[in-house]
């Protein structure tokens, strides 16, 4: 696992409110976050998930104008980390991180990726149990998502 991964809140409040946060390790290993992220999140995260901060302050404080702290901070990170994935659920954030040309997935890319890696048998269950919270999915994005876990 090369790549170095870095993630947003949102990643972590849907993976916890289906009881899957684990997911995220088995697919990846170590993660790293921000403690903007960290203290959004609001709850104790596992030692695998590694807090480091972004150096440049004056980029994430730039992002912060258009973004959340934690989307800005995880963000800022990423483009100061080399061969670094970043989980982006936010619709601007995301369009930020690929104007910046940062390689970036979403929660529900993690669970395509844990499929494709043998690690869970289907992402049907887990798009079932997101889609039970009050995280919103567009069909789109799960059709495409089947598409990929060839479902």
């Amino acid at each position: 696992m090369p790549k170095t991964i870095i993630s947003d809140t949102s990643c972590f409040i849907i993976l916890t409110n289906i009881g899957e946060l684990d997911i995220l390790q088995k697919t990846y290993g170590q993660i790293i976050t921000t403690p903007e992220v960290a203290e959004e999140f609001g709850q104790e995260l596992p030692n695998w998930i590694v807090l480091q901060s972004a150096t440049d302050i004056y980029r994430q404080q730039t992002l912060e104008i258009q973004l959340d702290k934690g989307e800005a901070s995880a963000i800022a990170l990423a483009v100061e980390t080399p061969d670094s994935t970043v989980i982006l659920d936010d619709y601007k954030a995301r369009l930020m991180a690929e104007k910046l040309g940062l390689d970036f997935t979403g929660t529900v890319g993690v669970i395509v990726k844990a499929k494709l890696q043998g690690i869970i048998p289907s992402i049907k269950p887990y798009l079932a149990k997101i889609r039970a919270t009050n995280f919103r999915i567009s069909e789109e994005i799960e059709a495409k998502a089947l598409t990929e876990a060839g479902e």
